[in-house]
């Protein structure tokens, strides 16, 4: 059942925020799809996920190449997926505004280290799906749905275009 009373494009980028994982998927030089996690740093209300990353790892060299990339992001009872273009950003102010302690696992030389790069994702449309009352009301829905034989009710799912 779909909230009325939201905009989904609010709802979808409040969902996103919520979840500390995400996976980007990119198109390697093969034309194979490839996700690795990552830790978005940033989403913003127009839906662009900022991510800080390394300048020479395969996913920035596979963005360079093909900028066609998805990202998906899920917690124990909520599901969303963006699709949308990214670039490799090289802006130190940026880097700056969004290091925090975790980034220096795997850029200990800090937001002014040469290998330090953003992924700006700007999501051109994504899907959400959202079980309020967590995973012991998406059980009980379940269980609700066996036991009447009625179509299983998942909660929230929409489809939104991004800016």
């Amino acid at each position: 059942m779909t909230d009325t009373t939201e905009d989904p494009r609010i709802r979808i980028v409040e969902l996103a925020r919520k979840i500390p994982i995400a996976m980007l998927t990119t198109i390697d030089g093969e034309g194979h799809v490839v996700s690795r996690p990552m830790s978005p740093q940033e989403i913003t209300d127009e839906g662009v996920i900022w991510i800080i990353a390394e300048a020479d790892s395969r996913d920035a060299a596979e963005i360079s190449l093909n900028p066609s990339v998805g990202v998906s992001l899920t917690s124990g009872s909520s599901f969303v997926s963006f699709s949308g273009t990214a670039e490799v950003v090289t802006d130190a102010a940026k880097l700056h505004e969004l290091w925090n302690p975790a980034v220096e696992a795997w850029l200990p030389d800090g937001p002014d280290s040469p290998q330090a790069v953003l992924f700006k994702v700007s999501a051109e449309s994504g899907e959400y799906w959202d079980s309020p009352g967590g995973r012991i009301a998406t059980v009980i829905s379940f269980v609700k749905a066996k036991l009447t034989g009625e179509r299983y009710d998942g909660g929230e799912n929409e489809t939104v275009s991004l800016p």
